[in-house]
């Protein structure tokens, strides 16, 4: 589990006692989707008979939209990690970026374990020598594409959690 030992109360909502909105919850679920996509023909690929994870990120966009209940999102998204578990490189990953994703509806910061195992992802697809291209090209894509409503908060939750997401986020490696 990649979350943090002290949770930071802006990425818990309201009703739990932080400050995160459902708007912006919603927002970070979307973003996780997308990032989960991105990789999943890594997934798709490997294992086309398996819709496991397609489906968590089909369920987390559908609880962005009120479609689903998170119970119902959280749970796509545990079996999108059953499907990861046995596997190795780019699919396992991927699968669990898909987990990951589906489980945002639950905990809003399983955002950055999508962000994360999708980075995971291309790093294992890369050629061999490539991967560090291949790193920091999918955190400049996934950069790219967060919402603003949500892009300083989830800047500063990469910097704070970097070093247990497998220091993916950084900005300069030595």
């Amino acid at each position: 589990m990649i979350l943090p030992k002290i949770r930071d109360p802006r990425l818990v909502t309201i009703r739990r006692g932080g400050t995160l909105t459902d708007e912006d919850h919603r927002h970070l679920g979307r973003w996780a989707a997308q990032c989960a996509e991105r990789v999943l023909p890594l997934f798709e690929d490997a294992h086309p008979e398996d819709a496991r994870p397609r489906e968590a990120i089909a369920a987390v966009r559908s609880w962005t939209h009120g479609d689903m209940a998170m119970m119902e999102s959280r749970a796509r998204g545990g079996h999108a990690m059953g499907a990861a578990r046995p596997l190795r490189g780019a699919a396992r990953f991927a699968a669990f970026s898909a987990g990951q994703a589906a489980c945002v509806a639950h905990v809003a910061e399983h955002d950055l374990g999508a962000a994360a195992y999708a980075i995971k992802a291309v790093q294992a697809a890369a050629p061999p020598g490539h991967e560090e291209a291949a790193r920091v090209a999918e955190r400049d894509w996934q950069r790219d594409h967060l919402p603003v409503e949500v892009r300083d908060l989830v800047l500063e939750n990469q910097e704070r959690r970097n070093a247990i997401c497998w220091s993916v986020f950084d900005d300069i490696r030595s």
